[in-house]
């Protein structure tokens, strides 16, 4: 369903792999999907300004409402007349409703069919969120596209504690709906059901209602195999309504990212670049590599001769080496550059190869040469 502020077109079907390129249309700009949208858990992607973003080909900014909500307070976002002006980014943000970071406190939280009651990781102090307190928060921060508060469970989890999950998270998602009202905000629901296919199905029908703009894949790569994510977007792929864009949440791996947009899925997320960045090791076309290693002292070649970034322009594996032993700011920084445009530039590829009807084909090529 579109608005005046939303709407979502289908611009291209790869003829190979049935993967598709689209246009999502919203208050803060057009995002052509399939998309990698980097983590800016605080209203900041960790070290990068907003204009290094944009020179990297940003399109869309993802944020977290567990971590404003704790601080500064939502309040104060709101006061400085939203997320955008907050942080001085003008394109689109997403946040993700904090329901995986609350759940993830475990020995911290306590959950009830009316909502979480749970200790801030930073003072201990206690909290209550409900789906409507949730969805005031994330109108107060102002982001353009809100995710549904929801119950997260991890890999292992019992049939009957996921059946449960699904029904609390359908319960949740019609109080979420029923209490947002702002049309310059786009909300999905989000498709729980652990590994267990029916309850995947059934959390997607009890979405259906609800789904308006977009829709989530929630509750994958929380600890499982790979090929475990895998068949459950397979159980999902041709059950997915094609009008709306489809989030896969948390991800954000070469690999995963490929066989998610095969899968049907147009919108990736993860901490993943900027996290192994500032840890010393950069995704490369031929790779990871760990630029600490004692290998790279000497050289001076850049990076990745395939990668068009401010790093591989500028710099080389010796210098980088250097900074990231030498533990300097400047050495996370430039391979959080380069590891974030790493994936853009993959997405950039990826709408290529299925303009060219040739996905699967580019697939094997490029993990061919990232996993040797």
């Amino acid at each position: 369903m579109n608005n005046e502020y939303f709407s979502y077109e289908t611009i291209k079907v790869c003829k190979q792999s049935g993967a598709r390129i689209g246009v999502l249309h919203t208050p803060h700009g057009d995002i052509e999907t399939p998309v990698f949208m980097p983590v800016g858990t605080q209203g900041t992607v960790k070290s990068l300004s907003p204009e290094e973003l944009k020179e990297i080909n940003t399109q869309i900014l993802l944020s977290n409402t567990y971590h404003l909500y704790l601080r500064p307070g939502e309040d104060i976002v709101k006061k400085a007349g939203g997320l955008h002006k907050f942080m001085n980014w003008d394109r689109p943000i997403l946040t993700d409703s904090g329901g995986f970071q609350v759940f993830s406190l475990s020995d911290m939280r306590k959950i009830t069919d009316d909502g979480v009651e749970f200790k801030s990781h930073l003072s201990g102090a206690k909290h209550y969120i409900t789906p409507e307190k949730d969805m005031q928060i994330q109108n107060d921060i102002g982001s353009d596209i809100i995710m549904a508060f929801d119950e997260c469970t991890t890999w292992g989890t019992s049939y009957k504690d996921s059946k449960k999950a699904v029904d609390r998270t359908a319960h949740w998602l019609e109080r979420c709906y029923n209490y947002h009202k702002n049309p310059k905000q786009a909300l999905f629901p989000i498709v729980q059901g652990n590994f267990y296919a029916d309850l995947r199905l059934d959390s997607l029908q009890k979405c259906m209602p609800y789904v308006k703009h977009g829709i989530a894949i929630g509750g994958l790569s929380v600890g499982e195999p790979k090929d475990k994510m895998y068949e459950m977007l397979d159980v999902l792929k041709d059950k997915l309504p094609n009008d709306v864009p489809h989030y896969l949440m948390g991800v954000g791996s070469p690999d995963c990212i490929l066989e998610g947009v095969i899968r049907n899925i147009d919108m990736f997320d993860c901490v993943l670049p900027t996290r192994i960045a500032r840890n010393g090791t950069a995704m490369t076309s031929s790779g990871k590599v760990v630029i600490r290693n004692a290998v790279y002292k000497e050289d001076f070649s850049t990076l990745d001769s395939n990668c068009d970034c401010y790093t591989c322009k500028n710099y080389t594996k010796a210098y980088l080496r250097h900074l990231i032993n030498a533990d300097e700011i400047l050495g996370a920084r430039l391979l959080s550059i380069h590891n974030i445009r790493f994936l853009t530039h993959l997405m950039e590829d990826i709408k290529q190869a299925i303009r060219e009807d040739r996905l699967l084909d580019f697939k094997d090529e490029f993990l061919k040469k990232y996993n040797n």
